[in-house]
C-alpha cells in the first residue's frame, strides 16, 4: 500500500533522528556546530509535523538531511541512512471511547497513542453510549465521529459496533490497545479476552493518568449548574 505524505515525512523525520543519534557517539569538533545546526532544523520539522503541516516539516527535515549528507562526505562523521520504508511501518495503535465533548484530557490520550504509531480510534455507537452512561448523547454519533476524525494525531476513525466491542479491534489489527484512564475495562481482562479470540499479539496499555479537570460528565454537570444559574436569575429580573 501507498504511503501518505504523513507516513512518508514522519519516517523522514525518525531517519534523520537515528542518524543524529549514531553520528553523535563519536563527533569531531569541526562537526558540532553543523550537528547542533541539523537538529535545530530536525526540531522544526517536528514542530511543523505535529501541526499537520506536513510540507514544511518537509522542506525542514530536507536541511537536516543536506547537513548531514555533507558531514558524511566529508568524512567528519560516520551514521548511515535506514530505509524509508523501514522506519514508515509504525505500529497501529486503537483508542476507543464515546468522545462527546473534546476535552485536553482526550488531546493527551491521543498525543500519547500517536507517539507509540498511526493512530485508530473507535467511535461509540448512540445506543452503545445509553447503555453505558445512562442517558442518550447530546452530541450524536455521526458528528463525534466527524469531530474525531479532525484531530491532527488521528489516522482513522470509525464507528463502534452495535452488538461486538471486540469487532472493531479484529477489523483494524492493532499492535497496541491504548486504553483511558477511565475505561471500564482493566487491560488484564482486555488482554485474556483478546486472547480467547486468537489475538495473541496485541499488548493493551493504559493511558497512565487523568490530564486537565474535565470529564464529559463535569462538563455537562457544570453547563447545567451555570444554565439553571443564569436562568433563575432572569426570573427574579422579571
Amino acid at each position: 500500500m501507498e504511503l501518505s505524505l504523513a507516513e512518508r515525512v514522519g519516517a523522514y523525520i525518525r531517519n534523520v533522528e537515528l542518524f543524529i543519534s549514531e553520528a553523535s557517539s563519536s563527533l569531531p569538533r569541526d562537526a558540532v556546530h553543523v550537528i547542533e545546526l541539523a537538529r535545530d532544523y530536525l526540531n522544526d520539522a517536528k514542530y511543523y509535523y505535529e501541526r499537520g503541516d506536513h510540507v514544511t516539516s518537509l522542506s525542514c527535515i530536507a536541511y537536516a538531511e543536506g547537513l548531514l549528507d555533507a558531514l558524511r562526505l566529508l568524512g567528519l562523521i560516520k551514521a548511515s541512512w535506514r530505509p524509508l520504508s523501514q522506519l514508515a511501518k509504525r505500529p497501529r495503535v486503537l483508542v476507543a471511547g464515546s468522545f462527546e465533548f473534546l476535552h485536553p484530557g482526550h488531546i493527551a490520550l491521543l498525543k500519547y497513542a500517536w507517539q507509540l504509531g498511526s493512530v485508530h480510534v473507535v467511535v461509540s455507537r448512540d445506543i452503545n453510549f445509553e447503555k453505558f452512561k445512562g442517558r442518550k448523547p447530546i452530541i450524536g454519533e455521526l458528528d463525534r465521529l466527524e469531530v474525531i476524525s479532525s484531530v491532527k494525531y488521528v489516522n482513522s476513525a470509525v464507528l463502534g459496533d452495535v452488538f461486538d466491542f471486540f469487532k472493531p479491534i479484529l477489523q483494524v489489527k492493532p499492535d497496541i490497545v491504548l486504553l483511558g484512564p477511565d475505561q471500564w475495562i482493566e487491560p488484564q481482562r482486555l488482554e485474556s479476552e483478546l486472547r480467547s479470540r486468537g489475538l495473541t499479539e496485541i499488548s493493551v496499555l493504559k493511558f497512565p493518568e487523568r490530564v486537565g479537570k474535565w470529564s464529559s460528565t463535569s462538563l455537562l454537570a457544570e453547563l447545567k449548574k451555570r444554565l439553571c444559574y443564569e436562568n433563575s436569575c432572569s426570573h427574579r429580573d422579571t
